[in-house]
């Protein structure tokens, strides 16, 4: 973070300065870090006080003048102010927080790239970020930083170093990508897809597209939106955009398509990519067809900010993905573990699921499904429709686990998957003590569930067996 003036901080989120007698030229102090956690507070911090469901930053003010910082942003006047510090009061302190960050990415003119989606909004990212790395100091969205709290603090990351950054940016609800855009002001927009995760809270795919489309409320009119074009509801928002648009995907009236694709295991895939009657060979390190709809993403950003060929080329073959997302390992016990239990929605699940399915290594093949959440009156038909692919695909055995999953059982046995090749737990724990046995050298284990079931308990007890 570059350090801003105190009065700067006001200005930006609207708010009241009150300070302690002793404290002088408050105007003219210096902040060189902002906290929302008091735990992380070192000497001269601006703290944020956050208020949630089940904690209320406020009661921690007391703690975070204690830890050093040197000014509060409260919605409360009744604090005690110490000797030397400062309180700012506004009406919402994460309204405060999101009015802050958009004052401070002003101050950057980089291009900015913003990510949103139904799924493969991170491992989009992270090889936009693999590639556009190669030539520029780039700052990304670290982890799951890409709600409302978590842009801001990912924006205060940025220093005089960046040359460009890219945003990830999540949503339960209408208004959330509105907010978030506002922060970032991208220059460039992107839509992964358009699927059914949090259709409990936005009611359709319509609904999803309308929340997704927030993303493009402040980019400029010279900016691009970048969409897929294989995506039966994104390949109609062109004739309602001002912004030049690029399509991506696999059919070939999209601006860039991918053909002459060839799964090479768990190392990863091969494909052509076509674009101005150019066509360039690639290697992509990560199983899947679902990751070339990502590699085409990053190939068009790149060539956007004029990135060489083979810097492109170069870029991909450097992309790793982050924890639990298509995480391929072997362990010591010769067995194969691929951990995408991040999260997971119908679109995921069957991509997953293909890995699973046209991966050459392994002897037995074991897909390991937990819930998908947030999926609303549409949970039992998505859960038993994931239950039918599995059956159609060569998959050996399935076991699962949650409340909505017994329909992914009941979807794989109507179409024929046999009884004995499925399996029903209540618990991580049931899980465990059944695979220790059954659990046999050369197989290869598919993990997958939205991640409020946490089955990265069960991944990493697995990993550690010898």
């Amino acid at each position: 973070m570059v350090a801003i003036k105190l009065s700067e901080i006001v200005t930006a989120v609207n708010g009241r300065l009150i300070l302690n007698d002793n404290l002088e030229n408050a105007g003219d102090i210096i902040i060189k870090e902002i906290a929302t956690d008091t735990r992380k507070i070192s000497e001269g911090d601006l703290f944020v006080a956050l208020s949630g469901e089940k904690f209320d930053g406020h009661n921690f003010i007391p703690q975070a003048f204690d830890k050093g910082a040197k000014i509060c942003i409260s919605n409360r006047e009744d604090v005690i102010v110490p000797n030397d510090k400062g309180l700012i009061v506004v009406e919402d302190t994460k309204e405060a927080l999101m009015d802050l960050a958009a004052f401070y990415r002003s101050l950057f003119p980089i291009p900015v790239i913003a990510i949103t989606g139904s799924v493969g909004k991170t491992s989009t990212k992270d090889m936009i970020a693999s590639v556009i790395g190669e030539r520029y100091n780039i700052l990304k969205t670290q982890g799951n930083f890409n709600n409302e709290i978590g842009v801001p603090l990912t924006v205060f990351r940025l220093n005089g170093h960046h040359e460009a950054a890219i945003i990830e940016m999540g949503m339960n609800h209408f208004g959330e990508i509105h907010n978030l855009s506002r922060i970032a002001k991208p220059d460039i927009a992107i839509i992964t897809n358009i699927g059914v995760s949090h259709i409990e809270n936005l009611g359709s795919r319509e609904g999803i597209l309308k929340a997704k489309s927030e993303i493009f409320d402040y980019v400029p009119k010279e900016g691009i939106a970048v969409l897929n074009g294989d995506d039966n509801l994104l390949i109609n928002l062109n004739s309602k955009s001002p912004f030049n648009t690029i399509y991506f995907g696999l059919g070939t009236h999209n601006n860039i398509y991918a053909k002459d694709i060839h799964q090479k295991g768990i190392t990863g895939i091969d494909a052509v990519v076509v674009f101005d009657n150019q066509e360039i060979p690639i290697h992509i390190p990560s199983p899947g067809k679902h990751m070339v709809y990502n590699a085409l993403v990053a190939f068009a950003i790149g060539l956007k900010l004029g990135l060489t060929i083979q810097e492109i080329i170069n870029g991909l073959l450097k992309y790793k993905a982050s924890g639990m997302r298509m995480d391929i390992s072997k362990t010591k016990k010769g067995i194969y573990i691929i951990d995408d239990a991040y999260n997971a929605s119908p679109q995921s699940m069957k991509a997953a699921i293909d890995v699973l399915s046209e991966s050459n290594e392994g002897k037995r093949k074991i897909a390991i499904l937990g819930d998908m959440l947030e999926m609303g009156s549409f949970s039992s038909q998505a859960h038993e429709e994931v239950g039918k692919y599995v059956a159609k695909r060569d998959i050996d055995y399935l076991f699962c686990i949650g409340n909505e999953a017994k329909h992914i059982i009941r979807g794989a046995i109507d179409d024929g998957m046999s009884n004995n090749k499925v399996k029903m737990f209540s618990t991580q724990q049931e899980l465990w003590r059944y695979l220790e046995d059954f659990i046999a050298y050369q197989d290869m284990v598919l993990f997958k569930a939205s991640r409020g079931i946490h089955l990265e308990e069960t991944v990493e007890k697995l990993k550690e067996v010898k």
